[in-house]
């Protein structure tokens, strides 16, 4: 049953079947609507999944049409989902973005209870060799249209809430944010200028979101991936070598000694979306196999 730790379980899924889970943990997240930013693929596309797997219902957005129809059909096609999944062409930069992600969820689904913004991946360079257009367009995208959805959703998650805080059941707390950040907020990453300057500035910005809209009951946190394995990872593979190659020389810096699964981080994803995660807020949550070494 989805939204159960039993046959559904992420546990059993990690492990496998022959594991009998008796946690009794129910995510709360059937029919909880949700928005997933950058939801056509990769670290957004496994969040996606693990949320319509829980039982909640998902808004996904991405720059293309194709894409984000594709995924829109992939995440309906093995489970009975086709009324938990709607999908919307949409670009973070665009300020007109955030009302018609909201609106999509209210229209389709009546309700809305929190977001993954997924801001994507931002182009390899030093400082010396990052021109000031790709500093620009990487600043309008990845934070200030992460800010602008967040600044956006808070109020209406809080109008929502009812005074989530204090009401005494995880059931009923109230909505949830997660941005996709990296490992860049704690440590600064070779050859990855943009990423090291925007995203501990996000990362700043979550702790102040958490402060203002805590008393609401709205959580903010941040997701801090490192070497899943998704398309993205394998093409900034390739920039030093062969990709295969590459991946075995640096699972071995991994204290886990291997690249995470999709998978792995969408299951993160969802439990810290749900109200099982109801104590949480104003964290950075690593999904690193132990490689980010500060504390």
């Amino acid at each position: 049953m989805p939204g159960k730790l039993g046959y559904g379980c992420p546990l059993v899924r990690l492990v496998g079947p022959a594991l009998s889970c008796r946690c009794g943990m129910d995510l709360h997240l059937r029919d909880r609507v949700y928005l997933v930013t950058g939801g056509s693929r990769g670290l957004g596309f496994a969040a996606a999944e693990a949320l319509v797997a829980e039982g909640g219902r998902v808004v996904l957005s991405g720059p293309h049409e194709a894409s984000a129809a594709a995924a829109g059909a992939r995440l309906t096609r093995d489970a009975p989902a086709d009324d938990r999944v709607a999908w919307v062409v949409a670009d973070n930069a665009d300020a007109a973005t955030p009302d018609r992600l909201i609106a999509a969820a209210e229209d389709r689904f009546g309700r809305l209870d929190g977001a993954l913004v997924s801001v994507g991946g931002t182009p390899p360079g030093t400082v010396a060799t990052t021109p000031d257009e790709a500093w620009r367009t990487a600043f309008e995208s990845v934070f200030l249209g992460a800010v602008r959805l967040a600044r956006t959703l808070g109020p209406h998650l809080a109008g929502n809430n009812g005074g989530g805080a204090g009401t005494g059941s995880i059931a009923r707390t109230g909505g949830s944010v997660i941005f996709v950040l990296a490992s860049s907020v704690r440590v600064p990453l070779a050859e990855l200028a943009v990423s090291n300057g925007l995203f501990p500035g996000l990362a700043g910005v979550v702790k102040m979101l958490a402060e203002e809209l805590g008393p609401s009951g709205t959580r903010m946190n941040g997701i801090l991936p490192v070497r899943i394995a998704t398309e993205r990872v394998r093409q900034l593979d390739a920039l030093s070598g062969d990709p295969d190659e590459v991946r075995a020389r640096k699972s071995e810096d991994i204290p886990l000694r291997r690249y995470g699964e999709p998978a792995e981080f969408g299951r993160v994803a969802a439990f810290l979306l749900s109200p099982a995660a109801s104590y949480i807020t104003g964290a950075m949550i690593p999904v690193d196999g132990g490689s980010i070494r500060a504390i």
